[in-house]
């Protein structure tokens, strides 16, 4: 007899660790509270996706019209700062395409996927893993996002730096620009849809960038928000199986959330097939899976964390602007200590 799995949450994670347990035969339903295809607020931009979460998890025909990114922008209030070439390439890819594709391939192989239905968290059964993505925290930081087109880019990523904000500009599939920020919450910033991510621009010092976007063709249709992050120096004690955003959600500018999303489901994998066989109970299971989880993601979140509150501070801001004309800026180093 072979144990069902249920996921809850039908994104990155919970998708990609339900297509590889299908084709070992396991009983998966997936629960997802919204629907194919859809925007997400998200960097589109995967850095640190490694090779063999790539083979295991049969990633490559999803991602093979992906755009290779191999440099990055540093601008601070719209003045280039620094130009960094990536130890590796990057892959552009929006959720839109790259969530249903994944989608079709999970029904494809016989798993059962229940859209628009919501599971209460309070329950945790075994077998039962909760790919939700990322836990709510306090309003005060809010991620916006939308798609244009007719806008060049100084390179493969754009990331502006304002007060108490960051944005990333980066080229996706079909020619499109994933255009993604994350702001401090403010309330007396107003807007609807697009406008509203070009007024928390303005509101950033970010009047440049902005004007560029006006003359660009925007995607309302792509425009998404999201409120009430929250970014983990160290994933939480639990005795529910929890999966990428879930159990950690790292700073968007690392632009490593989709890789560690992906990670997660690697390496949930086999203690997931070996308690499908009736191997061990649930909790050795999740106690195996968060160990796996931690080993591999937490020097990664306290190098993230560490860094990420010098993109918002002026003074810091200005710091790092310094050390970049002084060539003290070791952002080779750092690329590493964050994938």
């Amino acid at each position: 007899m072979i144990r069902p799995i249920e996921i809850i949450g039908g994104g990155l994670s919970g998708l990609a660790l339900g297509t590889a347990l299908r084709r070992a035969d396991v009983p998966v339903t997936i629960f997802e509270a919204g629907d194919y295809p859809r925007h997400r607020v998200c960097g589109e931009f995967i850095t640190g996706l490694d090779e063999k979460t790539i083979a295991r998890l049969r990633l490559a025909p999803f991602l093979a019209d992906a755009t290779r990114h191999h440099r990055v922008a540093w601008c601070l209030r719209g003045a280039p700062m620094r130009m960094q070439t990536l130890p590796s390439p990057a892959l552009g890819l929006s959720r839109h395409a790259l969530d249903s594709r994944l989608a079709e391939e999970f029904v494809r192989l016989g798993g059962e996927l229940r859209t628009r239905t919501r599971v209460a968290d309070d329950a945790a059964p075994p077998g039962r893993v909760f790919a939700t993505g990322r836990r709510r925290g306090r309003p005060a930081w809010l991620g916006l996002k939308f798609h244009v087109r007719g806008l060049a880019l100084a390179a493969d990523l754009e990331l502006h730096l304002g007060r108490s904000a960051y944005v990333g500009l980066t080229p996706i599939e079909d020619e499109a620009i994933n255009v993604c920020g994350l702001f401090h919450l403010c309330e007396d910033v107003r807007g609807e849809h697009a406008a509203l991510l070009l007024a928390h621009l303005r509101a950033a010092g970010l009047n440049a960038l902005a004007g560029r976007l006006e003359n660009a063709e925007i995607d309302e249709a792509s425009f998404t928000a999201v409120a009430g992050l929250r970014f983990d120096r160290s994933p939480p004690a639990t005795d529910r199986l929890l999966l990428g955003d879930a159990f950690a959600m790292i700073p968007p500018f690392t632009g490593n959330g989709m890789a560690m999303a992906f990670q997660s489901a690697e390496l949930a994998l086999d203690p997931l097939l070996a308690y499908a066989r009736e191997e061990p109970g649930w909790s050795a299971t999740c106690r195996a899976v968060h160990t796996r989880l931690r080993r591999r993601f937490r020097l990664r979140l306290a190098s993230a964390n560490a860094l990420h509150g010098f993109l918002f501070s002026p003074r810091r801001q200005r710091w790092l602007s310094a050390l970049n004309r002084a060539r003290l800026l070791p952002l080779r180093p750092l690329y590493h200590a964050l994938h």
